[in-house]
């Protein structure tokens, strides 16, 4: 095995356990503790993974402020918004997920004869200006820290609603756990969007790949299109191939 497959394998094997010790992976890749311990802090320096007492363990994203997010990244979101605008059309009934990548899409799509449905507040404020957005909230229980509605009411609403297409965001993804948010509450609304929508694309710039959060709300192979800033590393585009998923990135 070459030296990048085993270190993205070490990443992979950790991410599915998510805390492993240095004697557990030479043991799972017949390697020497010194290789090892390279591999580990090459992956822990590139802040793929961290460190713990005797081992390694997967990072985990904690819930982070919508206000603290807004500003990351900004232009990788705005080129993953384009992309992913590109897809909507006069007429469509879309969701909007609650995500400072999805806000993005806004500018690019104002133009157009829309129904938008959204737990975001953000979107909801944004769209205030153009008249030929029609915008229907889930309402439920503010969440202050994600700029969203929750709660029960919220997923009965979304069930009578028929969706054509729906824009995720996501916390993190991994091959391994999935497409993954911090927010419970926002889980269940995120799970009931994706059964219940026509078509489905994942909106997620490159530091999102490799990330896992609290929930996972649908597998990987569940969304055929995920719209990105970069092409993902060969092991991403082998699973897209092998499970029908469109990695689109320019």
């Amino acid at each position: 095995m070459l030296k990048s497959q085993r270190i993205q394998k070490i990443k992979e094997y950790v991410n599915a356990h998510q805390t492993v010790s240095l004697d557990k992976l030479m043991e799972e890749f017949q390697v020497s503790k010194n290789t090892i311990r390279r591999d580990v802090q090459y992956l822990v320096r590139n802040e793929e993974l961290k460190k713990v007492y005797g081992g390694v363990s997967t990072i985990h994203s904690e819930l982070i402020p919508y206000t603290e997010r807004a500003d990351k990244n900004q232009s990788k979101k705005q080129k993953i918004a384009e992309l992913a605008a590109t897809f909507i059309k006069n007429g469509d009934v879309i969701f909007l997920d609650s995500g400072t990548t999805t806000s993005e899409l806004i500018p690019f799509i104002k133009h157009l004869d829309l129904t938008i449905v959204t737990n975001n507040i953000t979107i909801i404020v944004e769209c205030l200006a153009y008249e030929n957005l029609t915008v229907f909230s889930t309402g439920g229980m503010l969440e202050r820290k994600t700029n969203s509605f929750a709660g029960f009411k919220s997923l009965e609403l979304l069930k009578s609603y028929n969706i054509n297409k729906a824009f995720m965001a996501a916390t993190g993804i991994s091959i391994s756990n999935g497409v993954t948010n911090s927010s419970p509450s926002e889980s269940s609304i995120k799970t009931t969007v994706v059964e219940r929508s026509s078509e489905v694309f994942l909106l997620v710039d490159d530091s999102k790949f490799d990330r896992y959060a609290l929930t996972t709300y649908c597998d990987l192979k569940t969304i055929p299109m995920i719209i990105t800033n970069e092409e993902p590393n060969e092991h991403y585009m082998t699973y897209g191939k092998e499970h029908g998923v469109t990695f689109l990135y320019d």
